[in-house]
């Protein structure tokens, strides 16, 4: 079970307002309704993916269930992993798992603290990275960031350079703007993973 699933699990109720950039509807991240339909998107189920240059695509598989958990995306030096998640129409989700990640990692032995990004609240985070022999090793350097949208909230991991370049950072929030969320019509109930799935082609599938 990946780590966004899990910090997205919890069964508490939630009544906190949608957190997302005001200009969400126009720069992204889109809902399948307000994406532009000529573009040549790579169709990852749950997610929609705009090709670049210097894109590199992966799919992260749970391995007892062999289902897609998260789509990874390898750009500018740096990794961004999204999920996307059901939400209710009217209150967000990301307030609430912002805390949970943060007490997922302090359990962990890690640390976190909440700055203003791009997309509002984040959480920049120091996660221990076992060593080889199993002791804990260096702490390796993320940014949880998330967006609320119509019925959906999306939630990115990104690390390597964009966690603490400027100009690495403005290119891989970029590619978090171009994703389209598709949340279908099936009822789901919130923070439920939005299925993904293999595109036709092109992916390279990771356990």
């Amino acid at each position: 079970m990946s780590e966004i699933e899990n910090a997205g699990s919890a069964e508490r109720p939630v009544d906190h307002p949608k957190s997302a950039p005001e200009d969400r509807a126009t720069n992204g991240p889109f809902d399948e309704s307000e994406a532009n339909p000529v573009r040549p998107y790579v169709d990852l189920g749950g997610v929609k993916v705009l090709p670049r240059e210097g894109l590199h695509l992966r799919l992260e598989v749970e391995e007892g269930s062999k289902r897609v958990v998260a789509v990874g995306l390898d750009y500018a030096n740096s990794t961004l992993q999204v999920q996307p998640f059901a939400a209710p129409r009217s209150s967000g989700l990301w307030h609430e798992i912002r805390e949970q990640i943060a007490e997922q990692i302090a359990r962990q032995g890690g640390t976190t603290s909440v700055r203003e990004g791009a997309f509002g609240p984040e959480l920049l985070a120091q996660i221990p990275v076992a060593a080889a022999d199993g002791a804990s090793g260096r702490m390796r350097l993320a940014r949880f960031v998330g967006v609320d949208g119509p019925r959906w909230f999306l939630r990115g991991v990104i690390a390597g350079e964009a966690a603490v370049d400027p100009a690495a950072a403005a290119q891989v929030e970029d590619l978090f703007r171009s994703i389209v969320v598709v949340r279908g019509t099936t009822p789901m109930p919130p923070r439920d993973l939005i299925p993904l799935r293999m595109p036709a082609t092109g992916a390279q599938p990771q356990q």
